[in-house]
């Protein structure tokens, strides 16, 4: 079992900026891949930005330029910093966790943290 504790969420101003973090219970370099999702109202969940455990990432197009994923290995955390922000980032953000385990890859998620761009 893998927990994962996010951080950082709140209230910005359209072209501002915020810092989620992500915490996980173990090492992240047994975590195949970290990944920030979110999920609008009415919308499905999609996938913001990802990072394997050797340091590869992937963005949604949207978010290119604008979002930087990185992590700590010291302390097992996963960051995603995010600029110009715009009022459709509005939305509730995940922290996942995808890991295999026994031949099958399971997926860990965290409990989201609310990010709101106010226009």
């Amino acid at each position: 079992q893998v927990q994962l504790v996010e951080s950082g969420g709140g209230l910005v101003q359209a072209g501002g900026s915020l810092r989620l973090s992500c915490a996980a219970s173990t090492s992240i370099f047994t975590i195949n891949v970290m990944g920030w999702y979110r999920q609008a109202p009415g919308k499905q969940r999609e996938l913001v930005a990802s990072i394997t455990n050797i340091g590869n990432t992937n963005y949604a197009d949207s978010m290119k330029g604008r979002f930087t994923i990185s992590r700590d290995t010291a302390k097992n955390t996963v960051a995603l910093e995010m600029n110009s922000l715009q009022s459709e980032d509005t939305a509730v953000y995940y922290c996942n966790a995808l890991l295999r385990r026994s031949g099958t890859y399971v997926n860990y998620w965290g409990q989201g943290t609310q990010v709101t761009v106010s226009s």
